[in-house]
């Protein structure tokens, strides 16, 4: 198994401020859907009247100069709209790289149990009275801490637990996290994942304004994101106790 390795320049975000910035890419997200929005309504009723004032007009030249008309009228209304777009894409993007970059914190229910009680003088006193326990009394303490939610013991166990060999250990790190962390880490990685699509459309929507093509990359991006926010509501890490306990 390879040696984990840190990533030291990635941006700290408490889950406060996860839910909060979910909240403001939801507002620009509605912000720049809103601008588009008017743009089709705009070019729609202008087409509207550009084929009411050349019914006399028959033939392919019709449609060509109603076409000719509606994609001039559009250009303009982008060029009006470029700045306010503009702002708010640059906003967006910038807080998709925070949320990129956060997410390396919310890696696993472990993770945020063992963050969470680092510093504890009770966790170190646990963990030096467990020090000789057997698989027995660990697997005891592991359902009493599940049961009280107790994050100084469940996290001393888990350190504990990755002494153990893997085939002889008496519970499983990831699970004993989950029942404490599990609710609020699924929570997290939907926050983040949405977050991330939601971005990505808007830009996608952009593109597609500014274009009139999309980006094939993107959206392969969006679809794995969609498919990977249906999936976490039964997310559980896959157990690698080394990494998670190597904070």
């Amino acid at each position: 198994m390879p040696t984990p390795r840190a990533q030291l320049g990635s941006h700290w975000l408490s889950p406060t401020d996860i839910r909060t910035t979910i909240t403001r890419i939801g507002t620009y997200r509605s912000k720049h859907t809103g601008i588009l929005l008017r743009i089709n309504e705009k070019v729609a009723r202008h087409r509207e009247e550009v084929e009411r004032s050349l019914r006399g007009l028959e033939g392919k030249d019709r449609g060509s100069v109603v076409n000719k008309a509606v994609n001039g009228h559009r250009a303009d209304l982008i060029r009006e709209t470029d700045e306010s777009r503009k702002l708010l894409t640059r906003e967006l993007e910038q807080q998709r790289r925070s949320i990129q970059s956060a997410s390396t914190h919310y890696r696993s229910p472990v993770q945020m149990l063992m963050r969470d009680t680092l510093g504890s003088e009770r966790r170190s006193r646990i963990m030096q009275q467990i020090t000789s326990s057997g698989p027995a009394e660990l697997a005891s303490l592991a359902e009493y801490a599940a049961a009280q939610k107790d994050k100084d013991l469940a996290a001393a166990l888990c350190s504990r637990v990755a002494d153990i060999p893997r085939s002889d250990r008496p519970f499983s790190a990831s699970d004993l996290a989950d029942v404490i962390f599990g609710e609020l880490h699924r929570e997290l990685s939907q926050a983040l994942t949405e977050a991330e699509r939601r971005v990505l459309e808007a830009l996608e929507d952009e593109q597609v304004a500014i274009t009139g093509k999309g980006n094939t990359q993107r959206s392969l991006e969006i679809a794995m994101l969609k498919k990977r926010e249906a999936e976490i509501g039964a997310y559980l890490a896959d157990e690698n106790t080394n990494e998670e306990t190597g904070e």
